[in-house]
């Protein structure tokens, strides 16, 4: 028997329904005030990825999961901050400047007549390694939601799943099975999309220091003596959101992990460039909430080397050269070993909202 027209499974739908989207998300509420909520879903299809790259003007990885998700949401505020790979590849540099080249490219270039090397177009004035600096999209305090019904010309990979903050406590804080939710924590009938962009009397009557994440000092680093015990874990996911081979020249992958205690929780958005005998790069954003407090910290840090310069350091910690192959296929393995380049800390205080 055919698949239905808005099946899940179905080859033959272009987009997903708004439906479909809330059957494939999880959700967890924890003390009846925050909301965590993760979406895996297979590649995208043509369609979906022909839209996504009109909206980001720029070709798109060759393995997109443009439906995939991750969102953290405190119910009294509206306060949200989710990740996705439409806003991720959004932030991609489309310049062109600081581009990176493959290995090979000089002996190529040196290899032909400069004249013939000179009347090459460029096609390609953007960042190629998709490298980018995202740190996810954040709701501030206050602000706004654009329904799906709302006729928002922003991709359905932009969609945020959210329970009502009426949700008994009893039920947000029982436990998933199964990494689901008990069904009264959760609502499939609202899909809320990212607010559009302040105006600047908006911007201007804002206050950034209370509504959304801004930069601190207080604050040095996460709470590790916290997050190294050995609590419950009562939700947790790992979702991919876009991953390239650079045409054979090495990887370049965005993935999302969450993990979240009785008390607190801890999402790593890691973004991975290995570009062969050029570069290693490693983008890590982390986000962590105390849920007695209501705090959320966030902490960017980039770190980067050369290839050669990373194979040294395996090297030197006695890895041969098999094993140091493997290390450059695992971010785990070499983000540590790479020198930071950047480093930002953030903080929100929700207490009052």
């Amino acid at each position: 028997m055919a698949a239905p027209v808005n099946d899940i499974t179905s080859p033959n739908e272009p987009f997903l329904s708004p439906a479909d989207l809330a059957q494939a998300t999880r959700t967890h509420v924890v003390q009846g005030r925050w909301q965590v909520s993760s979406r895996k879903l297979p590649i995208s299809r043509a369609s979906a990825i022909d839209a996504m790259t009109n909206r980001i003007s720029i070709p798109v990885p060759e393995m997109i999961f443009g439906d995939n998700q991750v969102a953290i949401q405190h119910l009294p505020s509206g306060w949200a901050i989710w990740f996705d790979a439409g806003d991720a590849l959004d932030e991609v540099d489309k310049t062109g400047q600081g581009r990176l080249q493959v290995a090979y490219a000089s002996d190529w270039a040196s290899s032909r007549e400069m004249s013939s090397v000179e009347g090459i177009q460029d096609v390609r004035p953007y960042d190629w390694s998709y490298s980018t600096p995202y740190k996810g999209t954040e709701k501030p305090v206050g602000s706004s939601a654009i329904s799906s019904a709302s006729g928002s010309s922003r991709s359905s990979a932009n969609t945020v799943s959210t329970t009502p903050a009426s949700a008994s406590t009893a039920d947000a804080a029982a436990p998933t099975v199964n990494g689901t939710a008990p069904e009264s924590a959760q609502d499939t009938s609202t899909i809320l999309r990212p607010p559009p962009p302040p105006s600047p009397s908006q911007l201007a009557s804002s206050s950034p220091s209370s509504s959304r994440l801004s930069p601190t000092t207080a604050v040095t680093s996460l709470p590790l003596d916290l997050l190294r015990r050995r609590d419950p874990i009562v939700f947790n996911d790992d979702v991919i959101l876009y991953e390239s081979e650079l045409d054979d020249n090495g990887i370049s992958v965005l993935r999302v992990k969450i993990r979240v205690m009785p008390q607190r929780l801890l999402l790593l958005s890691r973004f991975y460039l290995r570009l062969d005998n050029v570069l290693v790069r490693v983008r890590d954003t982390r986000v962590y909430v105390d849920f007695d407090t209501d705090e959320v910290l966030r902490e960017y840090t980039a770190r980067e080397d050369s290839f050669t310069n990373l194979q040294r350091t395996l090297a030197s910690r006695g890895l041969r050269a098999d094993a140091i192959m493997v290390a450059l296929r695992d971010a785990n393995q070499v983000a540590d070993l790479l020198p930071v380049v950047e480093s930002t800390m953030e903080r929100l205080d929700l207490r009052r909202s």
